[in-house]
């Protein structure tokens, strides 16, 4: 399994990456350096924080427009979008010059995102997962996806963690993940999801899990 995948605009995007959602401001910093100190071979300084003052509503083709015009220039590698459903991504490729590369939203086992996931497909838009592992943290769904006995039970026989094989659905299902941890053993841990897979007969038996929405 390849350490990354194609963009439709021939960029790379890494299998697997690193999410911080939910994480506490002070561990956030030593998270980023524990997979920096992985996985990428030179050092660099700590940047500012942002955040928005005013949120309004947004003009999804002004928005796009401007940046298309950011990847024009050669500011940028590929542009994608986050959140946006089957309905709203094809009406952004409906006005779209440059089609956007990623739609980046949260997928796992306990939702799988199929109509979604066969949208972008058919229309060559990567998706991107995050919280892969769920979101046990939220008090609308029940995400925690690790406790999923059919999880458990394949992880047992491949002698991985819930972890490793919910990562690794993903993976297989083509889509590039965003795990969120702060633990650097962790983190090493996600990331071993490259020389292994899923048999057909046990990827088979995610078919079978309970979906928190059927989008």
């Amino acid at each position: 399994m390849a350490r990354h995948f194609v963009l439709n605009t021939g960029a790379k995007i890494p299998s697997v990456g690193l999410g911080t959602w939910q994480s506490d401001p002070g561990v956030v910093g030593n998270a980023v350096y524990a997979a920096v100190k992985i996985h990428w071979p030179f050092r660099v300084k700590k940047g500012t924080n942002t955040s928005p003052e005013n949120f309004v509503t947004p003009d999804f083709p002004a928005t796009w427009g401007a940046m298309e015009k950011l990847y024009d220039a050669g500011k940028a590698r590929a542009i994608g979008v986050s959140n946006f459903s089957s309905k709203k991504l094809g009406d952004l490729l409906a006005v779209a010059r440059v089609p956007p590369a990623v739609d980046q939203v949260e997928c796992h086992p306990g939702w799988q995102q199929t109509k979604l996931h066969s949208f972008c497909q058919s229309t060559g838009v990567h998706l991107t997962a995050y919280s892969p592992l769920g979101s046990p943290g939220t008090t609308w769904m029940n995400g925690n996806v690790l406790k999923e006995p059919i999880i458990i039970s394949i992880a047992e026989k491949l002698g991985k963690t819930s972890a490793q094989v919910a990562l690794r659905w993903n993976i297989q299902m083509g889509h590039s993940v965003l795990p969120k941890s702060t633990n650097e053993e962790r983190i090493k841990q996600n990331l071993d999801v490259y020389d292994w897979s899923i048999p057909d007969d046990l990827l088979a038996k995610f078919s079978e899990i309970k979906q928190v929405s059927v989008s």
